[in-house]
């Protein structure tokens, strides 16, 4: 029985972190970039929900204004930082999002102070059956999880923008002779990967509800992670990635020997699958134009 709730409780983190690995890997899929302050983006969405929740009290309120404020600024970021170095080295990409990772984490200091704040999401007690107690919210965040996955699945392979997405990722510059806005789409996968990390950043307060500037960067460096072992790139590879994180880190959280090291242990784990399959998972081999 504590083996199941393990269980569940690793699927419910391991959800969370594909919400956020998918912002990673859209993003790399279509812009061949690396936005390090995607997890940042999570640290504000945060934010947002304690401000609007200090003034109106209501987590779905605040939760909307989360969305819509990291869409705007997933927005901002790629059109006043990004956009610019469109043709520049990957050198100058990473350190430019290594720096804007900085600049948000500096700004939410300055406005908000160092001191955690305490933002109670929602407190949706325990569920007992069959001899299992499950925290409701677990069970919460693992369904909104999977039925927001679903969604960008389905809006991926079946609308006209995500088939864009899929053109623009496998050749850009083919997809820009059939007519297809590139700049356009990029920015739609902006918008799309910070409003995934605003949901992220609303299960994570519903978990824990202790909120810093520095609340997205462990679990942006995870989902990272995730992303590179489900196969960068690859939608269903950063859902296969963000789980096998969750269920491993909640296994070993459970196990007094390896609870220290449960980091170490899921880095160790990148590090095995990109020996054995560089590509990740699910990552495909893809040949570089000459």
């Amino acid at each position: 029985m504590e083996f199941i709730e393990t269980l569940i409780s690793g699927l419910s983190i391991g959800s969370t972190y594909a919400m956020i690995a998918l912002g990673y890997t859209m993003v790399y899929g279509i812009a061949k970039m690396l936005n390090f302050a995607h997890g940042d983006v999570i640290m504000v969405g945060g934010y947002m929900i304690f401000v609007t929740m200090t003034a109106l009290g209501n987590p779905i309120l605040g939760l909307a204004a989360a969305v819509i404020f990291c869409m705007l600024l997933g927005i901002t970021i790629e059109k006043l930082a990004y956009k610019p170095l469109r043709g520049a080295s990957p050198l100058a990409v990473l350190i430019t999002a290594i720096g804007m990772s900085y600049l948000l984490q500096s700004t939410a200091q300055i406005i908000f102070g160092s001191a955690p704040k305490m933002v109670v999401v929602a407190d949706f007690g325990n569920l007992s059956f069959a001899g299992l107690t499950i925290p409701i919210y677990t069970l919460v965040t693992l369904g909104c999880s999977l039925v927001i996955m679903v969604v960008l699945s389905l809006f991926v392979k079946y609308t006209k923008i995500g088939r864009a997405m899929i053109a623009v990722s496998e050749d850009r510059g083919a997809a820009q002779l059939m007519g297809i806005n590139v700049n356009g789409i990029i920015t739609i996968t902006f918008a799309i990967g910070s409003a995934l990390a605003a949901f992220a950043g609303f299960f994570m307060l519903m978990k824990s509800p202790s909120l810093s500037n520095t609340l997205g960067a462990m679990p942006g460096i995870k989902a990272f992670t995730a992303a590179v072992i489900g196969g960068i790139g690859s939608i269903p590879g950063a859902m296969a990635g963000g789980i096998l994180m969750g269920v491993v880190e909640a296994i070993s959280l459970q196990i007094p020997a390896i609870a220290p090291y449960t980091d170490a242990i899921e880095f160790i784990i990148l590090i095995i699958i990109l020996l054995v399959k560089p590509t990740g998972i699910l990552g495909k081999v893809r040949r570089e134009k000459v």
